[in-house]
């Protein structure tokens, strides 16, 4: 349960662009869910708002924070 942090504010960026994207990938690309999907992704610096895009953004920024939690030592053997 390592990835599991909710008072981590990377943990719940990273929740909430997989589950905009998510949102996004299931309804219509049209209305409040599209503009908030816009958001996250110029927030992010994503090159487009794709589901696919926010949901590896959102996988990507939870694996990160805890990267840098347990440090970059190299655990290669």
């Amino acid at each position: 349960m390592r990835y599991f942090q909710p008072t981590s504010l990377t943990w719940w960026a990273g929740l909430l662009a997989v589950l905009t994207g998510g949102g996004a990938l299931l309804l219509p690309d049209q209305g409040q869910l599209a503009e908030l999907a816009r958001l996250v992704a110029i927030l992010a610096g994503a090159g487009d708002d794709s589901p696919m895009t926010l949901i590896t953004l959102g996988l990507g920024l939870i694996g990160l924070r805890d990267r840098i939690e347990r440090g970059f030592r190299w655990e290669g053997r």
